[in-house]
């Protein structure tokens, strides 16, 4: 990969990044899922925004390993 390619790559992924931890904030209502994870989700009674969560929180996991793997 070029460098160009590794900044735009990295652009994208901080951009994921933040949109997921908005949603987040947003769904929870808090940011206490930031120390709890998983268990904070378990705690909304409401099945939609679970799910939510789940998916923003697996999309978020899922940047942070691609930005480890490229040394961030």
């Amino acid at each position: 990969m070029s460098v160009a390619q590794i900044k735009n790559l990295q652009r994208r992924l901080a951009n994921l990044e933040a949109e997921a931890v908005e949603a987040l904030n947003s769904t929870c209502g808090h940011e206490l899922w930031q120390s709890l994870g998983f268990d904070a989700f378990d705690s909304l009674e409401d099945p939609e925004r679970r799910a939510r969560a789940n998916y923003y929180y697996g999309q978020l996991q899922t940047v942070r390993e691609l930005k480890a793997s490229l040394g961030q």
